[in-house]
């Protein structure tokens, strides 16, 4: 039994951690991101990670993810109109982020009709235009 709660102990220790360093990832690219104290579930705030608008975060930073179950939780947890959301990562890889396809269409139909005002307002504007209004970079 002993071992049981060791194991979950560092489990939380874990996934504040995998919060942690994902707060972190987001302030590098500007956002005002901060962890939650969530042991709320259903009845408060259920995000892992709050400031990016509109998006609900789960973060899972786990090296086997079953991640249909981890999309259940967050479709289940998201309030508010927000995007549900998983963002995950096991060591050494990047930090990937899977949503609905329905939720991920309403947002790339968004981003398309930006950057065709974009182009529209920039004279059918060049590659460079749009990236820096958008601060698009490519490793």
């Amino acid at each position: 039994m002993e071992e049981d709660s060791i194991r979950a102990i560092n489990s939380k220790q874990k996934g504040k951690n995998g919060e942690l360093e994902l707060v972190h990832k987001l302030k590098e690219y500007g956002y005002d991101c901060r962890r939650t104290n969530q042991f709320c579930g259903n009845t408060g705030e259920a995000d892992d990670v709050l400031g990016l608008d509109y998006i609900h975060i789960e973060c899972k930073r786990v090296e086997k993810l079953n991640i249909d179950t981890a999309i259940e939780q967050a479709v289940r947890d998201t309030k508010d109109n927000k995007f549900p959301t998983v963002f995950h990562r096991k060591n050494r890889k990047d930090w990937l982020v899977t949503m609905r396809l329905d939720d991920w269409i309403k947002l790339y139909n968004e981003y398309f009709s930006s950057m065709k005002l974009i182009e529209r307002s920039t004279g059918n504007g060049t590659n460079t235009q749009i990236k820096r209004s958008f601060n698009i970079t490519y490793d």
